[in-house]
């Protein structure tokens, strides 16, 4: 951004973008807050080294993911695989079972074809026999049993003589009393006889012509089952399991306990047979041991039943990380050796291109610096012999209104005289700037200041302008020259105006800054302008410098802002984009009370005040400043340079010594001022001047200085200030009131 009294209010920078930030220091120097920006070509070259960076990175990482992937894929099918195998072996199992099942209920049926059930209790003992026969000779067959139409055992492979047991409750018995459904197979249950969990396998008995006449079944051992199962483990699966259509289990391995396991209506298994109903695969958490797995399941041929096989997701999980893990053993190494080094080439590159850049961003400054200085050098010398002539001016304005009545005559003086005060403030632009200007600091309390200036402020925008100020009654004090610092505002704030041609938004806010350098109180002060180009940042402290219509603008008012900062020891800071431009202004905190500036008197005319040595070179402003203190009622003797300053001092008897600080001969009136302290210590000294490099110097060492041009008000006050201090110094050191009498050689 550009300081505000530098932007013009036609012009809305469309192109301008996000600005650095440029900030004057103490220094003098003028440096952008961000990192120097690359040259294109280097920039270029530093985005290629980014690109193939990044190529060895993502390309890689697409290899490795697009490896996992591929991985992952064939570790799913190869599971699948091996479960479809797995699958194969427990139908073929299952159906040996079952066709040897049937067979036997079909020689037990053949056994007692055309016996009624009085002949069969009455030849129970040889037909159980040939009944225990048929189920010795099958591991997989429990038992064998013949049931009559009212439940009740006929005849038994088990035991003899058959108990009366009755098994109307049981599902085996009443699946075939309404209807012949054919082979029934029952759910898994606790044998009333033996106690061992068994299911039936059931046909149902009936007469020629049809009727029920009971029931024959066998009864299987799940153990048998799982038996041949547990022998299949880890080879190819983790779980079998031979399940009814209706989720009841027959038989699973592994199974944490004997209990009959059924599954509900909402399983994972039961919603695939019903999309699926022949064979699928699916994935789903076990109700029975809590463990994740992969199903494929295939339905028997001819019955209700379905053979399941499962590996755990951790299994192939691991299976496809085992098979990951050995590409990247060798794929690894070698992307992180590629990732390194090209790392290392964009490191190293960057470095030496920021370097570069950095190097041409302080040459820049300083050549910048060195720029300002010369202009500043240029102007404060400028303004110094514009401010003698001022001086002149000014002073005899003075003097001809005491003289004038003629109101025409006066009305005229009065034209010159506000001409003289506004060249007044040009020059003080100007030496603020160069930073020539001779401050009156004082400890200021930020918040009691911008109360002050908040109508003068508001007066001074328009009426579509919205103005905030914010100030926290709990600001650290500052030091620094009043006049000057409601200047600086006043200068950012009407800058900020012409900056919103269409209206807008200025806000000022103070805020504390503690810091390990040191506290400090920032005071920004934004707008909601257009912004800034970035090509005018560089010319942004010049004096003169504007963008605005000639004769709108002077192009001081930043140079003063920036001026003003270093001489208070702090720093501006400028930050812009579209929309919104800030000026940052950052002043060292003061932990001394605040200063309350002297309260004018009216002069009144005196006489007798004893003799004066006013030491100037320039006559014009000798003659003016003699009239002046002779108004105030002193002696007046004019000399030139310093060592006729010392001759007369050394040979007459002064109350006070008047020295310009700029003076031919090589000697300063802050030279003459300190061999005078050094010789007449008690004298009073006071320095004035429009100019000088020594300004601040002269303050620190406690000496009092007047700027030119001033007027008799001002004067009187300086010289009643030093005439009291150095009375009450006398005091001081003789312990009573003391009347001055001059210094005599």
């Amino acid at each position: 951004m550009i300081p505000l009294a530098h932007r013009s209010a036609r012009n809305e920078y469309p192109g301008a973008g996000s600005a650095p930030v440029w900030r004057s220091r103490p220094a003098g120097s003028v440096m952008p807050d961000q990192k120097r920006a690359l040259r294109p070509e280097h920039a270029r070259a530093v985005g290629l080294m980014r690109l193939l960076l990044a190529a060895t990175i993502l390309v890689p990482m697409a290899l490795f993911a697009y490896a996992a992937w591929f991985n992952h894929a064939a570790a799913l099918r190869n599971a699948e695989d091996r479960l479809g195998r797995a699958v194969e072996v427990l139908q073929e199992h299952a159906l040996r079972v079952f066709e040897t099942v049937e067979r036997s209920l079909a020689e037990t049926d053949e056994i007692v074809r055309g016996l009624s059930d009085e002949d069969i209790r009455r030849d129970e003992a040889r037909i159980g026999a040939r009944l225990r026969q048929i189920s010795e000779s099958l591991r997989q067959i429990q038992s064998v049993w013949i049931f009559d139409a009212d439940g009740r055992a006929l005849v038994t492979s088990v035991v003899s003589p058959v108990p009366r047991t009755d098994v109307t409750d049981r599902g085996y018995y009443t699946a075939h009393v309404e209807r012949d459904i054919g082979t029934y197979i029952d759910q898994v249950l606790v044998s009333r006889v033996t106690g061992n969990l068994f299911f039936n396998v059931s046909r149902r008995r009936h007469s020629p012509d049809g009727r029920f006449t009971g029931v024959t079944a066998a009864a299987v051992y799940p153990s048998a089952i799982k038996e041949f199962y547990a022998r299949l483990a880890g080879s190819i699966a983790d779980q079998f399991a031979l399940v009814r259509a209706d989720g009841e289990f027959l038989a699973r391995y592994p199974s944490p306990d004997d209990r009959p396991v059924r599954l509900d209506a909402n399983s994972v298994f039961a919603r695939s047979i019903r999309t699926q109903p022949e064979g699928g695969t699916f994935d789903a958490t076990s109700q029975v041991d809590r463990i994740e797995r992969r199903f494929v399941y295939r339905k028997l041929p001819g019955y209700p039943v379905y053979v399941q096989a499962g590996i755990s997701t951790a299994t192939i999980r691991a299976e496809w990380l085992s098979a990951l893990a050995s590409q990247l053993a060798f794929g690894l190494p070698a992307t992180l050796v590629l990732i390194g080094i090209s790392w290392l080439a964009l490191r190293r590159t960057r470095t030496l291109y920021e370097e570069a850049a950095r190097r041409e961003a302080a040459e820049g400054a300083l050549q910048q610096a060195q720029r300002l200085e010369a202009v500043g050098q240029m102007t404060g010398g400028i303004a110094h012999d514009f401010n003698n002539l001022l001086m002149v001016v000014s002073g005899g304005v003075d003097r001809l209104r005491r003289d004038l009545v003629d109101p025409r005559q006066r009305r005229t003086l009065d034209m010159i005289g506000a001409a003289a005060k506004r060249a007044e403030g040009l020059t003080r632009q100007l030496l603020v700037f160069s930073r020539r200007q001779a401050l009156a600091p004082q400890v200021v309390s930020l918040p009691d200041a911008l109360s002050g200036m908040s109508d003068m402020l508001r007066s001074s925008l328009r009426g579509d302008i919205e103005l905030v100020v914010d100030a926290p009654e709990d600001l650290w004090r500052v030091r620094v020259d009043p006049g000057e610092f409601e200047i600086a505002v006043l200068n950012l704030a009407m800058n900020a105006r012409d900056a919103m041609p269409r209206g807008g938004r200025i806000e000022i806010s103070a805020r504390n800054q503690p810091g390990g350098t040191g506290d400090r109180v920032a005071l920004t002060v934004s707008d909601t302008g257009a912004g800034i180009p970035p090509e005018v940042l560089p010319r942004i402290f010049e004096p003169f410098f504007t963008t605005k219509d000639v004769g709108k603008g002077t192009g001081l008012g930043l140079s003063q802002v920036y001026g003003f900062a270093q001489q208070s020891a702090g720093e501006i800071t400028v930050e812009s984009r579209p929309g919104r431009t800030t000026f940052r202004l950052v002043l060292p905190r003061c932990l001394e009370t605040t200063e309350h500036a002297p309260v004018s008197k009216p002069i009144t005319p005196s006489v007798g005040r004893g003799r004066a040595l006013l030491v100037e070179d320039n006559s014009d402003v000798a003659e003016v400043s003699a009239g002046h203190l002779r108004d105030l009622g002193f002696e007046i003797d004019v000399v030139p340079d310093a060592g006729r300053a010392l001759e007369r001092l050394g040979s007459g008897s002064y109350v006070v010594m008047v020295s310009d600080v700029v003076m031919p001969g090589g000697v300063t009136g802050l030279d003459l001022a300190r061999e005078v302290r050094a010789r007449h210590p008690g004298l009073p000294i006071l320095l004035v001047t429009g100019y000088s490099a020594v300004a601040d110097e002269a303050v620190a060492e406690g000496f009092t200085l007047l700027r030119k041009p001033y007027d008799l008000q001002e004067l009187a006050g300086a010289l009643d200030g030093v005439l009291a201090s150095a009375a009450h110094n006398e005091d001081a050191l003789t312990g009573s009131p003391s009347q001055r009498t001059g210094t005599k050689g």
